[in-house]
């Protein structure tokens, strides 16, 4: 009569079937996903001129991995490709924004090795008009105002006892810093609170959205402020710190004038993984309060920014899902473009830098829909709600959801571009379950392990004594 087997070769069984159900997950998976490329996807509706999309790329070492490339792209209305332009230098740039300007080229800027490159593109002849360069590494904007000036987000990475974080203005023509507004000066912190850290506010989007008047998007801050230029006060803040409902480590909001001139912001929420408008309800600035008034969720991976387009759709970038889109107020997607590796910015050239298109009220069409459509539906639920079905019953779901949301955003950057993220994901559980059956086997087996290791040192120490 056979015996049955013991318990612990039924753990051993039970452990090698679901390394090897993930192992074959991921291949299924695998099997069926499409790599991103540089291709059209939804176009049910025929935009009103080309359009311009940054896409920042990756580098590793200081060079460009060719399976991430940073470029511009022009597509025409139709979703062919016009033209690419790879930098100065393909192997060791980025791309962030990229801005129409009203002579029909663009402004280009291009983090180079170490410095920041900003310049004048002519999509005609592929040539810089002129180039400008700051010291700073990784500025995300800077815009043209009054024919000369250079208004620019200023992140400094140099580190000392404060930051020197910054909004400022650079007159190309006296080739000087003419106005400059420090962060340190109003945000009041000490060293506990990151002042001192090499990346403290991350400003990462400055537009004058009227004369003398700057948006500002304070990235590590979760805020949107507007700076007056004449009196250097803050003259409209959206969100606080770490207020996370509100926004989370946005980028590229937009000022719209809402009926009546009510102030009205559209923002790429990117951490919460959304697009929200929000409007300003009572009283002057400092009584006022915030009513947001659309949320469009769903799909949406890291999304970096958001413009509202005339006819009332809102051109959106969806970063680590590698395209871009432009969604109905109603969610539905009726343009796509697939541009990888990480898009960033994208403008529809005959509208310039900032369409201002209708706000949503405008539209009366507030509420919060679910973005749908698209070349690239998936029935597969996102990573973090399924890890926040699975842990809500246990006491830290909001900690453990988070994390998942931030694996989404992070694993992209990590995982070969031909494996899914899901795929990814599984075969990283695959690999915690081996290791935690390697430790649970090394444990077990502890001492039959310390007397081979015992008989094995001893058989060599009584070799080499023979020689």
């Amino acid at each position: 009569m056979v015996g049955m087997p013991s318990r612990r070769w039924l753990v051993r069984g039970l452990l090698g079937i679901v390394v090897l159900s993930l192992v074959l997950l991921s291949g299924v998976l695998t099997l069926s996903y499409d790599e991103p490329t540089l291709k059209r996807g939804v176009t049910s509706t025929t935009p009103d001129s080309e359009t311009v999309i940054s896409s920042q790329g990756w580098h590793a070492q200081g060079m460009s991995l060719q399976s991430r490339p940073a470029r511009l792209v022009s597509v025409d209305e139709n979703g062919s490709v016009n033209w690419t332009h790879d930098g100065p230098d393909d192997r060791t740039n980025w791309f962030y924004d990229v801005d129409p300007l009203p002579n029909g080229n663009l402004l280009v800027v291009n983090p180079v090795r170490g410095t920041t490159v900003v310049y004048e593109f002519d999509p005609e002849s592929r040539e810089r008009v002129w180039t400008e360069r700051f010291d700073s590494p990784d500025i995300h904007d800077v815009d043209l105002i009054n024919g000369d000036e250079l208004l620019v987000a200023g992140i400094n990475y140099d580190t000392g006892p404060t930051s020197n974080d910054s909004v400022f203005v650079y007159n190309r023509t006296t080739e000087n810093v003419t106005w400059e507004w420090q962060f340190k000066n109003h945000y009041p912190a000490t060293a506990d609170d990151g002042i001192g850290t090499k990346d403290w506010t991350h400003v990462n989007d400055v537009d004058e959205f009227r004369e003398g008047e700057f948006l500002v998007s304070v990235r590590n801050m979760d805020q949107v402020i507007a700076i007056n230029r004449s009196t250097k006060e803050i003259d409209l803040r959206l969100g606080s710190d770490d207020d996370h409902s509100v926004m989370f480590e946005q980028h590229n909001p937009s000022y719209l004038d809402g009926a009546n001139g009510t102030p009205t912001i559209l923002v790429a929420d990117s951490e919460n993984d959304r697009i929200v408008e929000y409007a300003r309800t009572g009283g002057p600035p400092g009584n006022g309060s915030w009513e947001r008034t659309w949320t469009l969720s769903g799909g949406l991976n890291w999304p970096r920014d958001a413009d509202r387009l005339p006819n009332g759709n809102t051109l959106v970038v969806d970063s680590m899902n590698h395209r871009v889109i432009e969604v109905t107020p109603a969610g539905e997607i009726v343009w796509e473009m697939h541009a990888p590796w990480a898009t960033y910015d994208a403008e529809r050239v005959a509208h310039g830098d900032e369409p201002s298109g209708p706000t949503i009220r405008e539209q009366n069409a507030t509420g919060t829909v679910t973005l749908h459509g698209g070349s690239r539906e998936t029935v597969l639920p996102s990573i973090p709600a399924v890890v926040g079905g699975v842990v809500s019953a246990t006491p830290l779901p909001g900690e453990l959801t988070e994390l998942a949301v931030r694996w989404k955003h992070v694993a992209p950057w990590l995982k070969p571009t031909w494996l899914p993220t899901w795929a990814f994901t599984v075969l990283g559980v695959g690999l915690l379950v081996s290791l935690g059956w390697a430790v649970g086997e090394g444990v077990y087996q502890r001492r039959r392990i310390r007397r081979r290791l015992v008989r094995t040192v001893g058989g060599v120490r009584d070799g080499l004594k023979r020689q």
